[in-house]
């Protein structure tokens, strides 16, 4: 059995904090992707307990930021939302799947996929 799957909008995530991200969006997001590995570990209290497999799409100055062991990054080549609806759609199947982020529409599409959506704090 496949482990539950924790897909991460990182613009969003990372726009929810204003720490003064928008000077080094790629720090930002290594920054973010860093602390997902424990989360990967740990698990996301309201959704599992560990280990999760844990995705984070990134987009724009931030795409090339890369994986590290506990957390796959895939880099959007254009939607940020695109690419996650189309994780959710491709990698979902057969296991619990969440979303974090708290953009209105993308929770709609990916609700609408099967998946849950936690916000932002949930992994913060």
């Amino acid at each position: 059995m496949s482990l539950p799957l924790l897909v991460v909008d990182a613009a969003n995530v990372i726009g929810s904090v204003p720490d003064g991200w928008w000077r080094d969006r790629a720090g930002a997001a290594e920054k973010l992707r860093n602390s997902l590995v424990e989360v990967g570990a740990q698990g996301v209290p309201g959704f599992t307990g560990g280990p999760v497999e844990v995705v984070l799409v990134v987009e724009g100055r931030a795409r090339h930021v890369q994986s590290v062991p506990g957390v796959r990054v895939v880099s959007a080549t254009s939607s940020g939302d695109d690419a996650i609806v189309a994780v959710v759609r491709a990698e979902s199947t057969g296991r619990p799947t969440a979303v974090v982020t708290a953009d209105r529409e993308l929770r709609r599409r990916v609700t609408e996929l099967g998946a849950s959506v936690l916000g932002p704090r949930s992994i913060r």
